[in-house]
């Protein structure tokens, strides 16, 4: 896959020798990645999450938000380290390591996965920007809105555009986005103070019962692992930590890893509890049921002329950027899939065929689920939840007690952690079936 590969995976300057970089010292490539694996996660995982965590209640909600750092970020650790781990030239992906451990099988299999985690979400992203276009069209402009079918395929090719500048442009484009878009969210955040009201508070105030606090959290947990989500780019930022640092890309991919990590939840969980405590249970309610993002409500809730056009428009901006990033992941598992595929047969295909392929596949099932809009957040528990939990955490746990090169991580209580939450989301998946 090499011949693919180098057109998908960010380099660093290959003449740049990674002996001789200073893996010590924090630099504007450390800086970028930060911004990029921020910028990845903070999309409709995090709009969404007001709505599904308030609607639980404060109790759940405070739980979620002390497991949201250590979640996220040993699981996202783990998957680099496997990434990693590889033994080859340094520039095999997240599906040419897991052919290298576990064989052609495997590889298959789990490549199929890889991109069925990634795949649902991209799909979720295309609902989510067509939506929130639409009702920032006809709430704030006070303009009809073109066909649903139109918008959507406008909106898609244009992110297509983006796309075809290349993966080290959109990597360096959503860290560049996230300045303005921290700002506006935190300056949102701080907006909505005056509102805040004892609604939400009164839950906390009536208690819980343990069965229904366990419950809530068991349901809960799977959006929050969602909302944090930034597998899709890992591969790649595994990849390039390891062409540019060498020996001491795990360490230095942990330091990274650990400041994109508390930025994100630091910001999210602000602003996930601004927005709680802004609305009633009855607006959250509300807000689940038009399937749309928090901050469109918010738009549409508030008379504040400030929060009804900033909101949507840092909806746009933050769904934007997520997309851009899963679309990293979701292309390099499906051109995993073909090139795999033609390889058990002797075949292969050119790089740029394989990627107009790719395009023209990823435009037309983006653009008919954005024109049916399915219910997001039901796609998010359907879809996305069972994959994202067995290959960000199972999948690793797996590797670290049967690949050689792992087990110097065996032993840890973070494995038993991150193996714990796995299960959980799998198990709030079934549930939420057969409920």
């Amino acid at each position: 896959m090499t011949d693919v590969h180098s057109t998908t995976t960010v380099r660093a300057d290959a003449a740049v020798a990674a002996a001789a970089v200073d893996a010590t010292r924090w630099n504007r490539h450390d800086t970028t990645w930060a911004l990029g694996l921020y910028g990845t996660a903070i999309g409709a995982g995090t709009l969404f999450l007001p709505i599904n965590a308030g609607v639980g209640g404060f109790w759940p909600l405070m739980i979620l938000a002390l497991l949201a750092l250590p979640m996220t970020f040993y699981a996202h650790r783990a998957l680099t380290r496997f990434v990693l781990s590889g033994r080859k030239s340094g520039n095999e992906d997240i599906t040419e390591v897991v052919e290298e451990h576990f064989g052609t099988g495997a590889g298959k299999l789990i490549t199929l996965l890889y991109f069925l985690a990634i795949f649902p979400i991209l799909l979720v992203y295309s609902v989510a920007l067509t939506n929130t276009l639409s009702s920032f069209l006809e709430h704030q402009l006070h303009v009809t809105a073109p066909p649903r079918v139109l918008l959507s395929l406008l909106l898609i090719c244009g992110l297509m555009v983006i796309v075809r500048c290349g993966q080290q442009m959109i990597v360096k484009a959503m860290s560049i986005l996230v300045y303005p878009f921290v700002a506006s969210l935190l300056l949102l955040a701080l907006s909505l103070i005056p509102n805040w009201n004892g609604a939400f508070l009164a839950q906390a105030s009536e208690g819980i019962s343990v069965n229904k606090l366990l419950l809530t959290l068991w349901l809960a947990i799977p959006v929050m692992v969602f909302s944090f989500n930034h597998s899709p780019i890992i591969s790649a930022f595994a990849v390039d930590q390891k062409h540019r640092y060498g020996a001491d890309a795990d360490r230095k991919s942990g330091r990274t890893l650990a400041t994109a990590h508390v930025m994100m939840v630091l910001t999210v969980m602000f602003f996930c509890f601004s927005c709680v405590l802004a609305l009633s249970p009855a607006d959250l309610a509300a807000a689940k049921e038009q399937n749309i993002s928090v901050l469109s409500y918010l738009a549409n809730h508030f008379q504040t002329p400030v929060i009804a056009f900033v909101a949507p428009l840092i909806a746009l901006v933050a769904i934007t950027k997520s997309f851009l990033g899963h679309y990293i992941g979701a292309s390099e598992g499906f051109q995993g899939m073909i090139v795999k595929s033609l390889r058990g047969r002797g075949k292969a295909w050119p790089a740029k065929r394989l990627e107009r392929v790719t395009a023209l596949f990823m435009v037309l099932t983006c653009w008919a689920v954005a024109t049916l809009n399915p219910s997001i957040l039901r796609l998010i528990e359907s879809m996305g939840g069972p994959v994202i939990a067995c290959l960000l955490f199972l999948m690793p746990m797996y590797a670290v007690r049967k690949v050689p090169a792992l087990r110097k991580y065996s032993g840890k209580l973070s494995n038993v952690f991150v193996t714990l939450i796995g299960l959980i989301t799998l198990s709030a998946i079934f549930y939420s079936f057969f409920a």
